[in-house]
């Protein structure tokens, strides 16, 4: 699957890792997995990982980003992680490299890459980086091993959404053949200050229903500047507040910001990911996103979702 990336690899001395901004676990996982996998199956080549700050995900070895400067693309090869669409790419100098390719699991939106290998029955792009490690016979290290599988975990939520398949076990069993410490990657992953958790207990009082029961919470610019936290927190870091509750199978976090409403949508049963779409975002079928321009864009998102649930 994996073999003209590797080719490219092979062809290439100095190897620019990016993925998207904003990043979360998966992101961060599969860059610092991966750099880590080319440095020591390919220990003459130079690999950096460039992008956003790693913000929640600091926590994580090697999660700083290394300073490439411009004219390193020029006979450098670029590949792009967990990434649906060019919009989304931390570090637009990608596109200066000599040569380009892209791992993905998101649903396909636009050919990003001279080569590209995208596929949507893995949970993470985690699980592809381990898979392309397993196809080529790479050497694992912890590091690279621990990246992964906390990416892993994180994107398929503890292994308990339904992307996570025989596969993703397959994948996580392969790399916990390296020696790290899963408990605590679910310390610094799941253990919350109190003023986080004080801040969730705001949240669960925000939620509202729509007519056909479409769980959704939006905060305006006036309380986000009020709340004293990041935005990635409060936008992605909050949806989970209507997780499970009985009843509701679409939920939908709306937090307005100067560069319009960020919204993130989730499902537990309807594939949302068209509606993403509509609305200039994307993602998986049951986990999309989008940058809505303004609260009457919100307001036509909520009922297409209520449009869904009746169908």
């Amino acid at each position: 699957m994996f073999e003209q990336i590797l080719q490219l690899i092979r062809q290439h001395d100095r190897i620019i890792i990016h993925r998207h901004s904003s990043p979360d676990g998966d992101a961060i996982g599969s860059q610092v997995g991966l750099k880590h996998l080319l440095r020591h199956n390919f220990p003459e080549k130079e690999i950096y990982a460039v992008g956003d700050d790693a913000r929640h995900y600091s926590f994580m070895d090697d999660s700083t980003m290394d300073t490439v400067p411009d004219e390193a693309y020029a006979d450098a090869l670029a590949i792009v992680l967990d990434t649906s669409a060019k919009k989304l790419i931390s570090d637009q100098r990608y596109a200066t490299a000599h040569a380009t390719a892209r791992i993905d699991h998101h649903i396909f939106c636009e050919t990003i890459c001279d080569a590209e290998v995208t596929d949507t029955s893995f949970e993470s792009c985690c699980g592809m980086i381990a898979a392309f490690a397993m196809e080529c016979g790479w050497d694992l290290t912890p590091l690279a091993a621990k990246s992964l599988y906390t990416g892993m975990v994180t994107d398929s939520g503890r292994f308990r959404y339904d992307s996570t398949t025989a596969q993703t076990h397959r994948m996580a069993a392969f790399l916990m053949s390296q020696p790290f410490d899963t408990g605590e990657i679910y310390r610094n992953l799941y253990a919350d200050d109190f003023s986080r958790i004080q801040l969730r207990a705001k949240f669960v009082m925000k939620i509202r229903l729509t007519p056909k029961k479409v769980a959704y919470i939006f905060t305006d610019k006036e309380e986000l500047a009020q709340l004293n936290a990041d935005i990635f927190s409060i936008s992605r870091g909050m949806v989970s507040t209507m997780s499970d509750i009985r009843g509701i199978d679409i939920w939908a976090n709306f937090t307005e910001t100067d560069n319009g409403i960020l919204c993130e949508l989730r499902s537990s049963k309807y594939n949302i990911n068209p509606i993403a779409v509509k609305y200039g975002g994307g993602g998986h079928a049951k986990a999309s996103g989008a940058t809505l321009p303004h609260r009457q864009a919100m307001e036509n998102m909520l009922r297409d979702l209520d449009a869904l649930m009746g169908e």
